[in-house]
């Protein structure tokens, strides 16, 4: 199957100075093992964009510990002390864009959208030095699309032609994501015969998916464990 390559090859795709798209809420649908392979990569000075960076040596706080990020954009990352102790030491610069509308700048990034005028975080320290709107008598503050260089995403399973299927809240940003993304790649726990996904159980068709790898970790109960290996190593 073309589409399916080792992690290892997937991640050289990503070469220095690109912006990254990597899916997840915490550690909840987060592509471990490209994050594992991504980390020991030579591409360094590396954007990611992500509501957060995991937390303290897992997910993507196992890359910032590679010291390959420079800059990070999302919403969310006081979960992970490394990140917050990398920023105010000026290792690390960051990007807060509230949720939704990280989200929503995601997703015009895929839909073909510029950019949308928004009144969340209007009056906020974030709202300073972007353009102020005024539409109908009300501000609103213009939020520029976001697109990535590469996108790595988690699915539950996909089939031979790469249409993706994601469990439950593991969805999160990996949907919108897998649109916005010039080169996507999607880490799935299994692969499975394209006839056995009905039309409407596919969140992502394969279209957007480039490139497919196999998740090196299981799921036990509610944690991903490092295969042939009784410890825990990621929650999810």
């Amino acid at each position: 199957m073309e589409k399916l390559i080792d992690s290892k090859e997937a991640v050289r795709l990503v070469k220095t100075d690109d912006r990254i798209l990597v899916g997840g809420f915490g550690l909840s649908g987060t592509p471990l093992t490209l994050i594992d392979d991504l980390s020991k990569h030579s591409a360094e000075d590396l954007s990611i964009i992500s509501n957060n960076l995991g937390e303290e040596g897992k997910g993507l706080g196992k890359l910032l510990l590679s010291q390959k990020i420079k800059k990070a954009i999302g919403s969310y990352f006081t979960t992970n002390r490394d990140a917050v102790e990398a920023w105010s030491e000026g290792k690390l610069e960051i990007e807060l864009i509230p949720q939704g509308t990280l989200a929503e700048a995601i997703r015009a990034g895929g839909a073909g959208i510029g950019g949308f005028y928004t009144k969340t975080a209007l009056g906020t320290k974030l709202a300073e030095n972007k353009e102020v709107r005024e539409i109908e008598g009300e501000d609103y503050l213009f939020q520029p699309a976001i697109k990535g260089d590469v996108a790595l995403i988690k699915a539950e399973k996909a089939d031979h032609l790469g249409n993706l299927v994601y469990n439950k809240t593991a969805n999160n940003f990996n949907s919108v994501m897998a649109t916005a993304g010039k080169t996507v790649i999607a880490e799935v726990d299994r692969i499975v015969h394209q006839d056995t996904l009905a039309p409407e159980e596919i969140q992502t068709p394969h279209v957007y998916v480039d490139y497919l790898v196999i998740n090196r970790y299981v799921k036990k109960g509610g944690h991903y464990v490092a295969e042939n290996s009784s410890k825990t190593s990621q929650d999810c």
